[in-house]
C-alpha cells in the first residue's frame, strides 16, 4: 500500500458507512434510489427551464445552475460509495482521492455562492421591482455566475495543492465514505498548521460572506414588507422567497450540525450522518422544494407532459 512508512501512499482505504454487512444490500438500494432521484429531479428542472421561454429569467437561470451543481456535488461521492458497497473494494488511489477532494470542495463552494446570488436576485425583485430588468441584466447574471465558479475553483485548488504537499503515514484508512479534507489531515505525518490556517481563514470567508449576503438581502426584504404590510405583499414574498429560504435553511443547517458535531468531539458515525445530509439528502430534496409550490415550474411541467402526449398520438 505504501512506498515507505512515512513519505507517500499509493492508495487510501475508505471505511464507508457504519452499517452491518447484512444491511449492505438494503442501504445500497436506498442510496441508489436517492441518487437516481437527485439526478433525474435536477435534470428535469434544467430541462424545463431550458425548454420553457417563460422561465428564461435571472431567477431560473441561477436555479438551473444550482440544479447542475447539485447533480455534480452528489456525483462526486455517491457513485464511489455505491461501488464500494457493491464490490466490497474500499480502496481509492491517491490521485483519485485528491481529485475527489478538489471537486467536493469546488461544487460545495459553488452551491454556497449560488444561494447568495439567488438571495440578491430575490432582494432586487421585491425591493426594486420596477428596476429589476435593468439591474439583473444578462451581463450581471453571467458575471455573478462566472465569479462564483472562479472563486470556488481558487478555493478548492488552494486546499488541494496544500494537501498534495503533505506526507502520509503507513496508516491510510479514512473513517469516512469519501476523501474528507479533515480526515486526510489527521492521517498526515507532516506539519498541517498551514492547511488548518487556510481552512480557518478561507473556509470562514467562503461560508460567512455568502451567509451574510443572504441575511442582509432577506433583512431588506423583511423591512420592505413591513413598511407596507399587506396580506397580498406577504403572500407574494413567501411565494417568491419561500423555496429559497427553505433550501438555505437546509443547506446551512446541515453544515452547522456537522461543524458542531466535529467541534464537540462526537463520534465518526455522527459526522458521517451529517455529511450524508448535505451530500445526498439536500441535493435530492432541492428539486421538490423548488417545484412543489412553484407555479411556474408546475405549469412548465404540465406543458411538457401535454406536448409529449401530443407526440405520442
Amino acid at each position: 500500500m505504501t512506498r515507505d512508512n512515512q513519505s507517500s501512499v499509493y492508495e487510501f482505504l475508505l471505511l464507508g458507512l457504519p452499517i452491518q454487512p447484512e444491511q449492505q444490500g438494503m442501504f445500497f438500494a436506498l442510496f441508489l434510489g436517492m441518487y437516481l432521484t437527485t439526478v433525474l429531479g435536477n435534470l428535469l428542472i434544467i430541462l424545463l427551464i431550458k425548454l420553457d421561454p417563460h422561465l428564461h429569467t435571472p431567477m431560473y437561470f441561477f436555479l438551473s445552475h444550482l440544479a447542475l451543481t447539485d447533480v455534480s456535488f452528489s456525483s462526486v461521492t455517491v457513485p464511489k460509495m455505491l461501488m464500494n458497497m457493491q464490490t466490497q473494494d474500499q480502496s481509492i488511489p491517491y490521485a483519485g482521492c485528491l481529485t475527489q477532494t478538489y471537486f467536493f470542495l469546488f461544487f460545495g463552494c459553488i452551491d454556497n455562492f449560488l444561494l447568495a446570488v439567488m438571495a440578491y436576485d430575490r432582494y432586487v425583485a421585491i425591493c426594486h421591482p420596477l428596476r429589476y430588468i435593468i439591474i439583473m441584466r444578462e451581463e450581471l447574471c453571467i458575471c455573478l455566475l462566472a465569479g462564483s465558479w472562479l472563486l470556488s475553483c481558487a478555493y478548492a485548488l488552494t486546499h488541494t495543492i496544500l494537501l498534495a504537499q503533505l506526507s502520509f503515514c503507513a496508516d491510510s484508512v479514512i473513517p469516512h465514505f469519501f476523501c474528507d479534507l479533515a480526515a486526510l489531515l489527521k492521517l498526515s505525518c507532516s506539519d498541517t498548521s498551514l492547511n488548518e490556517l487556510v481552512i480557518l481563514t478561507e473556509g470562514a470567508a467562503v461560508v460567512i460572506f455568502p451567509l451574510s449576503c443572504i441575511l442582509v438581502s432577506y433583512g431588506h426584504i423583511g423591512v420592505s414588507i413591513l413598511r407596507v404590510p399587506s396580506t397580498k405583499g406577504i403572500c407574494k414574498a413567501l411565494s417568491t422567497c419561500g423555496s429559497h429560504l427553505f433550501v438555505v435553511s437546509l443547506f446551512y443547517g446541515t453544515i452547522m450540525s456537522l461543524y458542531l458535531s466535529s467541534s464537540s468531539g462526537q463520534s465518526h458515525e455522527k459526522n458521517i450522518i451529517s455529511s450524508m445530509m448535505y451530500t445526498v439528502v439536500t441535493p435530492m430534496l432541492n428539486p421538490f422544494i423548488y417545484s412543489l409550490r412553484n407555479r411556474d415550474i408546475t405549469l412548465a411541467l404540465g406543458k411538457l407532459f401535454r406536448n409529449n402526449n401530443l407526440f405520442a398520438k
